[in-house]
């Protein structure tokens, strides 16, 4: 009997989720689309790595970034290695924390304690799943040129490119969920994008990351940010997630 049950509520949910699925189409299609893409990018390139293939890339992007004649010295003025050093930071783990925490806060005092603790777990579920990546393929860091940045873990892929995209592209995309004007999702969209980018590019000229550990952060850490932004969409259309009001101004 309690299985008939079952099964009549599972075939009562499935038009609903027929109806929630036509009602967010584009934005249905492009998130997954995003998704499979972001994780088959990722998959090649550490085919590539683990074949060795990448060498000549990586190491050539590395060098370029150096003076031919002294690979200590990084290319441009000495204010530019230091700005480098501040967009790393903002990919290491006490930011990116102190961020999550902030945003958090900044929810639960708004009364969006749902929203609170979706932020927390995908930020939380992206740095377990780095370390597994990063532990999985342990390949070693790049001895070309002395790193411009202290570092303990391995390679591939980078950590901080990875959780940048993480966690600014979760904040950005959870954020422009529940706020309430078109431009404003816009904009916590585009910093997202930009924050995760600097804190990436910053990682190959220190010297500390291969280029294809930084894209393949930046990848996987996307489809894992995709993947949190389609489950807020689908708990907000249950009414389980906070939303903002629509508005389009």
């Amino acid at each position: 009997m309690s299985g008939n049950l079952k099964s009549s509520e599972k075939m009562r949910r499935f038009p609903d989720i027929l109806v929630w699925i036509g009602r967010h189409e584009w934005v249905i299609l492009i998130l997954i689309a995003l998704i499979f893409g972001s994780v088959w990018i990722f998959a090649e390139l550490a085919d590539e790595v683990l074949e060795g293939e990448t060498h000549a890339f990586d190491t050539a992007i590395i060098l370029a970034l150096r003076h031919p004649g002294d690979l200590t010295d990084p290319l441009g003025p000495d204010w530019l290695e230091e700005m480098m050093r501040d967009f790393t930071a903002l990919g290491g783990v006490g930011v990116l924390t102190l961020v999550t925490v902030v945003v958090c806060g900044y929810l639960l005092i708004a009364g969006k304690k749902r929203s609170a603790i979706l932020v927390l777990g995908s930020v939380a579920g992206g740095m377990l799943l780095g370390s597994l990546l990063k532990h999985g393929f342990s390949r070693p860091r790049p001895e070309l040129v002395p790193h411009g940045s202290y570092v303990v873990t391995s390679s591939f892929p980078s950590g901080h490119s990875m959780m940048s995209a993480v966690t600014y592209l979760t904040l950005g995309g959870l954020l422009s969920r529940i706020s309430l004007k078109r431009r404003v999702k816009v904009y916590s969209l585009l910093c997202a994008v930009l924050l995760a980018l600097l804190v990436g590019f910053s990682r190959v000229y220190l010297g500390v990351h291969w280029p294809t550990d930084v894209i393949a952060g930046w990848t996987i850490g996307a489809a894992w940010a995709f993947m949190c932004l389609l489950l807020a969409i689908w708990l907000q259309r249950r009414g389980q997630v906070e939303q903002g009001k629509e508005n389009n101004g």
